[in-house]
């Protein structure tokens, strides 16, 4: 592709703009942050394997775009709030969260206008920090929420001066940058860890993107064929058979970045598996390969190491065909009128405790794979009662699953779990046929009493709480700080177990990673038997990716 069709046409001296240019100037935002989406990412404070800001926000613009793509309104007020449906739909991790609240109060402030001039614009953004503050229970300064805020304030003064929107934008992208800056001199944890906040970032990068458009500047990605409909015959339905030793399917759809190599790509998926397919069209490439249950991570790393990810789909062929131990996840039945739990869960072994406890409904996602709104609201809905309780069971689920309560015209309650064991301590207080609000309550009052542990591996170079991390260690978190940091797996995990006072507790449970072996899980919870003598043990598997152990201290 040639530059030229890589530069967008300059749109100078624009006073206002309607429908279809808005919709230009939200692609054009999309396509800017998806190009610097790895710059992003590489802001988060804690160096662990999360829902990346810049993967979320970037997810979330994408759903919004695909809601708007096919609008031909002249109405920048129907497209804008077409927009801000799709970004709250699509909504992944608090970033994305956040930004669709920023989108809807965009949207609130020029319901009904036709056009959006200088002063609109500027009040819409005003309205989208109103919204975006009032959305965040405990709004924390240095944050995307500060960004905002700072950005409106200069659209206001700089609309009683500049009519022309090319020059607004210059004024607000210039007050984003500089509110970035100051983010760590007004949230510590920032100026600790040497970063910037990264939604905060993702927001100004957004920003930015509406103005390089309107300069006619660059977005790397041609916004003609951004968002053409996928088209790719060249990739046919599953295999009928499965080869021996072979358990999932993966199809993986994404945007490539840059030229790619398919020859290249073809010996890196051989290395995975088989049964290959590889399909192109419209700018856009789709993978299948069937593959072992422990690399079905595999194909995916390696579309992210390509481009964006735009779509994943997941099978278990052995479930499918009913061949090998694989039994079929037997979730709890529930009636009209009993309460029903949709829980969050990051790995198959989870899922499988998760609904022996008493879910009706489990969401995949965790940490690297945050669900969307409509994913949760979809499993909300699909339950046949209206009394719901959602366990995100992840720090960064839980403002999606808040959206829930007020899309969904059942009675549905959030217990914020932050992480599994926690979820696990809230299912045991589950009583079906019990008041929704006292049961919700007792669920609440349990999260409180479980300390949870993580084990997993450092993503780049920082020190943080006073613990020096390098990338590629092992760390330890405890209830979700990092407390400490070492090159070996068990003395990692040991030295966690001290931090969090163990040899205090009465039950330690252990939830091995889909890549620890049970006699590797056995022979080290032999060796934390030898230490915490009087320490009761439970070891099971959880399935998660990333962390080699979950675990819980009650």
């Amino acid at each position: 592709m040639t530059s030229a069709e890589t530069t967008p046409k300059p749109a100078s001296d624009l006073y206002s703009c309607n429908g279809p240019q808005f919709k230009q100037l939200a692609e054009a935002a999309l396509i800017w942050l998806e190009t610097n989406k790895e710059l992003v990412n590489a802001l988060n404070v804690f160096p662990i394997p999360d829902g990346d800001t810049g993967t979320n926000m970037s997810l979330t613009m994408q759903a919004a775009m695909r809601e708007i793509a096919p609008m031909n309104d002249r109405s920048a007020g129907r497209v804008a709030h077409a927009l801000a449906h799709g970004a709250l739909m699509g909504a992944r991790g608090n970033s994305g969260v956040i930004l669709s609240q920023i989108w809807r109060g965009f949207a609130r402030a020029i319901d009904g206008s036709e056009t959006i001039d200088a002063p609109l614009f500027a009040s819409a953004l005003r309205e989208a920090s109103t919204t975006a503050y009032r959305a965040s229970v405990r709004p924390v300064e240095g944050t995307i929420l500060t960004v905002i805020k700072d950005a409106a304030l200069a659209a206001e003064d700089a609309a009683t001066r500049h009519r022309e929107l090319r020059t607004l934008l210059e004024r607000i992208v210039s007050a984003a940058h500089n509110s970035v800056e100051r983010t760590p001199d007004l949230l510590p944890v920032l100026k600790q860890a040497g970063v910037v906040d990264s939604g905060g970032k993702g927001l100004t990068i957004m920003l930015e993107g509406m103005l390089r458009y309107l300069r006619g500047l660059p977005l790397d990605v041609a916004v003609e064929t951004a968002f053409r409909p996928l088209k790719l015959d060249a990739v046919g339905a599953a295999m009928e058979t499965i080869e021996p030793g072979q358990e999932w399917e993966v199809i993986v759809d994404f945007k490539p970045r840059g030229s790619i190599d398919v020859s290249s790509m073809y010996g890196r998926l051989e290395a995975m598996g088989t049964a290959i397919q590889v399909g192109e069209g419209d700018g856009m490439y789709r993978v299948h390969i069937h593959l072992l249950k422990s690399r079905r991570y595999e194909p995916l790393e390696m579309a992210e190491d390509l481009g964006t990810i735009t779509n994943v789909h997941m099978e278990n062929l052995l479930a499918q065909v009913g061949e090998g131990d694989v039994e079929p996840l037997k979730l709890a039945t529930v009636s009209a009128g009993q309460i029903g739990v949709v829980a969050v869960s990051p790995g198959d072994g989870l899922s499988r405790v998760l609904a022996s406890l008493g879910a009706a409904a489990i969401v995949g996602g965790g940490q690297a794979q945050n669900p969307s709104t409509e994913d949760i609201l979809r499993a909300v809905d699909d339950l046949p009662t209206d009394h719901v309780i959602i366990l995100p069971n992840n720090k960064n689920i839980i403002l999606a699953a808040n959206q829930v309560v007020s899309l969904s015209s059942k009675q549905v309650r959030v217990v914020p779990s932050r992480s599994v064991p926690q979820g696990v301590a809230a299912l045991l207080q589950l009583l079906p046929d019990g008041d929704l609000a006292q049961v919700a309550g007792a669920m609440e009052h349990a999260i409180t009493q479980v300390n949870t542990g993580e084990v997993t591996l450092a993503t780049r170079t920082v020190e943080l709480n006073g613990v020096a991390i390098r990338d590629g260690q092992h760390i330890g978190l405890s209830n979700g700080q990092i407390v400490v940091a070492g090159e070996g797996l068990e003395s990692t995990l040991l030295a966690l177990l001290e931090k969090m006072d163990a040899g205090s507790h009465e039950v330690l449970t252990l939830y091995r990673g889909q890549d620890i072996s049970e006699p590797d899980a056995d022979a080290l919870a032999g060796q934390i038997r030898v230490r915490y003598p009087e320490l009761n043990i439970e070891s099971h598997f959880g399935g998660q990716p990333h962390y080699p152990f979950i675990l819980s201290l009650e």
